[in-house]
């Protein structure tokens, strides 16, 4: 039986600890030069929002990423940012209320609500990730982000075909954890060296090693060039009968992904569990928050914290578009990453369709971090 699969594709990696950045990259800016107010729909932020505070609330002991960032001054709190996210839905919920268009696509609301932090990329770590690059094209992007705007990279989900049983074409699986590893905890199982997981590259796995020894349950098949892009960026999307069923990276075999290499020579290999939606950054497969598209944004979560609210602007057709986002998601290209966003876009059959639907976003835009101000000023209106 065939069935259809969608998949991220995107330059998403992992995040692990490294030195405090200077707060240098972002720096109060009382005249942000705000555009349009498009490309978004209030009541998918507002979702997005919602889902993200309440991560934050539940999970205060993931220390990874619940924070109030460390590239920031004592201004920006874990409090504000908490509230910003609150806002976000009071804003959109009392506009339905009223009957009136969002308050969060006007200018005046957004500069009478809220503290603009411009993000001035570190230009210093890309052009040294460039140098390191062995693809061209990557290095050739990284080396022209503008000193003011930050490399603006999006992910997309893309149909494509698979297989319920092993075939000649499709001989690569999406696996469940291995057998070994049922019913450890993560800190049981990240401590033993010794168990599956930890013990293979994904090279080793192409080739076979799981399904020769039967050590892990295949949920999948897919050819190798998908699973190539499904690795890189994390969730798989399946139609089976008219249903999707959703795909969600689980845990990994604790090689760090290589910013400078393509994504075939990398030796990260992450495992699979099936999910309810398109899930974004949680320490657990439990706990993972479920994201929108245009809405969404990964990025270095690390570093930034979670659930920032960010404003990127662009022109687009002689026109200065600005949209909002929140940082609810992560991967590895954001190690030691304070230069770029990935936008979550749309779903695509390949590279044509979303390039027509997509080709009028930059790969740059000036972005901003935003915080509801302390005291709520009046609404603009």
């Amino acid at each position: 039986m065939r069935l259809l699969i969608i998949f991220f594709i995107s330059t998403l990696v992992s995040n692990n600890g490294f030195a405090q950045a200077s707060a240098r990259f972002f720096t109060i800016d009382e005249t942000p030069d705000l555009g349009k107010m498009a490309d978004f729909k209030a009541s998918a932020l507002c979702d997005v929002a919602g889902k993200t505070q309440r991560y934050l609330t539940a999970y205060a002991d993931d220390k990874f990423a619940v924070h109030a960032g460390t590239v920031f001054d004592e201004s920006v709190t874990l409090t504000k940012v908490e509230k910003t996210l609150t806002f976000i839905c009071q804003t959109y919920r009392e506009d339905v209320r009223a009957g009136r268009n969002s308050r969060l696509h006007d200018k005046r609301f957004l500069m009478a609500n809220f503290d603009f932090y411009q993000w001035t990329p570190d230009l210093a770590t890309a052009h040294k990730i460039a140098k390191k690059s062995t693809n061209t094209t990557k290095t050739r992007m990284l080396k022209a982000i503008p000193s003011d705007k930050i490399f603006l990279t999006k992910y997309y989900t893309k149909l494509l075909t698979a297989s319920a049983v092993k075939t000649a074409v499709y001989d690569q699986a999406l696996y469940a954890l291995p057998y070994d590893e049922l019913g450890l905890t993560l800190e049981e199982a990240n401590n033993d060296l010794s168990i599956t997981r930890n013990r293979y590259t994904r090279q080793d796995i192409i080739a076979g090693v799981l399904a020769n020894k039967q050590l892990a349950k295949p949920l999948i098949w897919l050819t190798e060039e998908a699973l190539h892009d499904v690795l890189l960026q994390g969730t798989g999307v399946v139609e089976v009968d008219g249903v999707r069923r959703y795909f969600n990276v689980h845990r990994n075999n604790g090689i760090a992904y290589d910013y400078a290499i393509g994504k075939r020579e990398q030796a990260r290999y992450w495992y699979f569990s099936e999910v309810p939606s398109i899930m974004g950054y949680g320490e657990k497969l439990d706990s993972k928050i479920a994201i929108s598209p245009h809405v969404s944004f990964a990025g270095n979560v690390a570093q930034l914290g979670l659930g920032k609210l960010f404003m990127v602007s662009y022109e687009q057709a002689n026109e200065k578009i600005s949209r909002l986002g929140v940082l609810a998601d992560q991967g590895g290209a954001f190690d030691n990453n304070l230069f770029q966003l990935d936008l979550l876009v749309d779903s695509y059959y390949g590279w044509q369709d979303y390039h027509q639907a997509n080709k009028h976003l930059p790969d740059y835009a000036n972005a901003w971090l935003m915080l509801m101000k302390p005291k709520r000023s009046v609404d603009g209106n």
